[in-house]
């Protein structure tokens, strides 16, 4: 679980990302959950796009997708998910406490 401050910091880290996927009409697949987990794992901090077409809920889908990946929802705002998981065996983002 992360704290305020914690979520701040990657919310601040996220604003210079640009979204590495797009969730579309297809909605959420095991094939883009396989494609996410291989991304969050090198990344940690990953940001999407829901688009229109996938016809889903922007917090539903970054809570879904929270859960397959077993990741923290950072950030829903506009069409975007900001998701992050820590990576325990080559840490790239170090959090305050």
């Amino acid at each position: 679980m992360l704290s305020s401050k914690q979520r701040a910091a990657l919310r601040s880290m996220a604003n210079k990302l640009d979204p590495i996927f797009q969730i579309g009409k297809g909605g959420i697949t095991e094939e883009i959950i396989k494609q996410l987990d291989l991304a969050i794992e090198a990344r940690e901090l990953i940001k999407l796009t829901v688009l229109e077409s996938a016809g889903l809920d922007v917090r539903a889908a970054g809570d879904e997708l929270s859960k397959a990946l077993r990741a923290e929802p950072v950030q829903t705002i506009g069409r975007k998910v900001v998701l992050y998981r820590r990576n325990h065996e080559n840490t790239r983002i170090e959090l305050p406490r």
